[in-house]
């Protein structure tokens, strides 16, 4: 019984020390794409470990499940985990980090039918407010305008994906800017932001006492943002970004002194008129591997007793 202690101490680990050594490197705000993966890596290292923890806690408690788990494994492998030996917590642990899992999966079922409710909602009233003329049909990246007057655009994902943007916007951004707007949206469809934003909220409103999901979630909303940022100024200039994220946000109260909930933008347009210098491809690629190891050594730890056995 001790892998499944050891993977248990390790989650708990990996949730502390990640996020904290994250928060202190100065080089997510430079690539937050490798910084999104470095976060998805992580949450997925202390899922794995509850996972293979409670697997090998339910062979301990109960042999039809040892019989299932090691079912094509020599006997000296079995005997190297000594699951034989009993716990009165194995059972307890077991069941504990099941409940987790389904309470996971019952979030993220819960968050993505709320996000399609939105989505039909939207939809629905989009539909209203811009109807289709007789004999158009629908088609993809098609731009709507809307009577607004207020600047504002947004990405509606789906089948049909639509950039809506209201007239006020259109007055407001000038040259390339509604073109910055449009790759910076596109940017979250085709990098599937969407799904990283219903995972993340998913695992921090199931677990609201476990610190490494909600940091999960409020990373994961600013670094899409930084991520789609990069997107639009690759293609029209930092500058032409910048400002179109000024014309969008300026009467909105972003940039006085008192805090708003889109408190960041100012933060964006900072970063993209001072735009800090990207790590060398070589760094870059070391951390991406790194980051791909984290969820692989909990899998180490599970297979090592077995592996010693053999050997």
């Amino acid at each position: 019984m001790m892998v499944p202690a050891a993977l248990l101490l390790l989650a708990a680990l990996t949730a502390v020390l990640a996020p904290r050594l994250l928060a202190r490197a100065d080089w997510p705000d430079r690539e937050p794409v490798v910084a999104l993966w470095m976060w998805q890596c992580v949450v997925a290292a202390v899922l794995v470990c509850c996972a293979l923890s409670m697997t090998l806690s339910a062979a301990a408690a109960w042999v039809a499940v040892r019989g299932h788990v090691f079912a094509s494994a020599p006997q000296a492998v079995v005997d190297a985990y000594a699951l034989s030996t009993g716990s009165p917590w194995a059972a307890t642990t077991a069941v504990a980090l099941a409940c987790g899992g389904v309470w996971s999966a019952a979030m993220l079922v819960r968050e993505i039918a709320r996000a399609r409710a939105r989505h039909r909602q939207s939809r629905a009233e989009l539909r209203l407010l811009a109807p289709l003329l007789p004999g158009e049909k629908p088609v993809g990246d098609r731009l709507v305008v809307l009577e607004g007057e207020r600047p504002d655009a947004w990405w509606l994902t789906g089948p049909t994906p639509q950039l809506v943007i209201t007239t006020a916007a259109l007055r407001r951004l000038k040259g390339r800017q509604l073109d910055a707007v449009l790759a910076h949206e596109q940017g979250h469809a085709r990098a599937r932001h969407d799904w990283l934003l219903h995972s993340s909220a998913a695992l921090a409103n199931g677990f609201p006492q476990v610190p490494v999901f909600a940091a999960f979630r409020d990373e994961m909303h600013r670094l899409v943002e930084l991520a789609a940022d990069d997107m639009a100024s690759r293609r029209h200039g930092r500058l032409t970004t910048a400002l179109a994220l000024v014309e969008l946000n300026e009467d909105r109260g972003v940039f006085g002194p008192c805090p708003t909930p889109q408190a960041h933008v100012p933060q964006r347009v900072h970063r993209l008129l001072t735009p800090p210098d990207r790590l060398p491809a070589a760094h870059r690629l070391r951390l991406t591997a790194t980051a791909a190891l984290v969820p692989v050594i909990p899998v180490l730890v599970t297979f090592l007793p077995g592996l010693r056995a053999l050997g």
